[in-house]
């Protein structure tokens, strides 16, 4: 039987499906630190057990993004907040190449932030 998080990905649709798949990899690999957890009905990434991150789609365009938790107190150009109080999401279009060193550079801010907040 297959994990709720598990369906979670399988039951999107492509592109965004294999989109989805490449960043949970991708967070899974970043660090050894980083743990992949269900809650709140989503995918999310906890660094040393702390939110790191989220994934998600985009109810109207299918979009995949990523919600950074501590993203207010990110500032990166390609982050947006929207009606959200305290994180940032970076939308990724699932039919353009990977943006691995924006995702590289983000990853690194948001553990330094949590190593912040931890300490």
């Amino acid at each position: 039987m297959l994990r709720d998080i598990d369906n979670y990905f399988l039951q999107k649709p492509e592109p965004a499906k294999n989109c989805l798949f490449f960043l949970r990899e991708f967070i899974l690999n970043y660090d050894n630190g980083i743990s992949e957890a269900w809650k709140y009905r989503m995918p999310f990434y906890c660094y040393k057990g702390k939110m790191l991150c989220y994934l998600w789609t985009n109810k109207l365009t299918g979009q995949p993004y990523i919600g950074f938790v501590d993203g207010k107190l990110i500032n990166h150009p390609d982050l947006i907040i929207e009606k959200r109080s305290r994180m940032k999401v970076m939308i990724v279009n699932p039919l353009l190449d990977m943006p691995v060193d924006m995702l590289n550079e983000l990853l690194s801010v948001a553990i330094s932030l949590r190593n912040q907040v931890a300490g």
